[in-house]
């Protein structure tokens, strides 16, 4: 019940979230998941930067999809020092597709205060001021690559304690709860690791369907597996419907060029090439170019609060009023976010 005392029970509830982190780093010893970011158990000290970097681009996102971008990115840009020197656009353009826009020019302005600053800082409450670091990711950063003793909240960790603690109150109301109860598991000793632990059981063993109970390490510790709840839990509230928003996307292009603008930093999509748009994102623009427009076609594409369905225009290149015309020859769609993408499927 949020606000109060947590609906729990069961053997972790009654006194045996002591042992949680021993059988946890013992279990994260010998089966931590081999990621591009990490330093093995034993491995010596996480690097900051690519811990940070690894945090903001999983933001919203899974492992797979970001395993790509990492090794790209740490390639391009090895050092915070490398990436605040980067140019702006080519950070937008290697971004591309990842979604979530605002992070990457959260992530330019950070690694320029950064490197200004001559290093991250080392707490939570200096991390959480940088731009773009919130509660979750400065409590990772603080713990994995400071050994700062801060309690790691996702939402693999936010079921394992939801299951272990048998916490029946829905997210997202349980959130606060789920929180301070993890706060009773967090060591002192290799909290990183012990962060990363949590992550792990909950996307390997403690999963949303079909959990392995029979695998996991606090098998006899969890009040949800002895009531016989593990698979329903945590609970949700019902979502409401997803809005829809509709709007146009201008496509103006001829053998030697396409038209294309660079979105304003801030808003949807900011910073991003793009094609000329207009309603989805409340702005109410003019077609780019004099002329007739024949439909190519609608594109769906999900954004993080609705659904945009706009209507795709395709016309030969003409005189634009705005935007700027880009070499057909070497135009690279992929950097084009992938609203832009599928419209750029339709006429290409």
């Amino acid at each position: 019940m949020a606000g109060g005392e947590a609906d729990t029970g069961g053997p972790a509830a009654a006194g045996a979230a002591g042992e949680v982190a021993p059988r946890l780093l013992s279990w994260y010893d010998r089966h931590a998941r081999a990621l591009p970011w990490r330093v093995p158990p034993g491995g010596g000290a996480a690097d900051p930067y690519r811990v940070w970097l690894s945090e903001i681009m999983l933001q919203q996102t899974t492992v797979a999809a970001v395993k790509g971008y990492f090794d790209r990115f740490t390639r391009l840009w090895p050092t915070v020092q490398a990436l605040a020197a980067a140019d702006e656009a080519q950070v937008m353009a290697e971004w591309a597709g990842l979604g979530y826009y605002a992070r990457a020019r959260n992530l330019i302005a950070c690694a320029r205060l950064v490197a200004a600053a001559g290093g991250f800082p080392d707490t939570r409450a200096d991390l959480v001021a940088l731009p773009g670091i919130g509660a979750y990711t400065s409590a990772a950063i603080a713990a994995i690559a400071f050994g700062r003793a801060e309690t790691v909240v996702d939402g693999n960790v936010e079921r394992v304690v939801a299951r272990l603690f048998a916490v029946q109150t829905p997210l997202p109301a349980a959130r606060r709860d789920l929180t301070a109860l993890a706060s009773t598991l967090t060591p002192d000793a290799r909290p990183g690791d012990f962060a990363q632990a949590m992550m792990d059981l909950g996307a390997t063993i403690c999963t949303p369907r079909n959990p392995a109970c029979a695998l996991c390490p606090l098998m006899d510790l969890c009040a949800a597996r002895a009531a016989g709840l593990a698979a329903d839990l945590p609970r949700r509230a019902p979502k409401a419907a997803r809005p829809v928003r509709t709007g146009t996307v201008w496509v103006a292009l001829d053998d030697a060029g396409v038209l294309v603008e660079t979105r304003p930093a801030r808003g949807l999509l900011g910073g991003t090439l793009a094609f000329p748009s207009t309603g989805w994102d409340g702005s109410d623009q003019s077609p780019p170019q004099d002329g007739d427009w024949d439909v190519a076609g609608e594109v769906r594409h999900v954004l993080t609060h609705f659904e945009a369905r706009l209507t795709v225009l395709r016309a030969p290149l003409g005189n634009p009023s705005r935007g700027e015309v880009a070499a057909r020859a070497g135009f690279d769609a992929t950097a084009l976010p992938g609203l832009m993408r599928k419209a750029w499927a339709l006429v290409r």
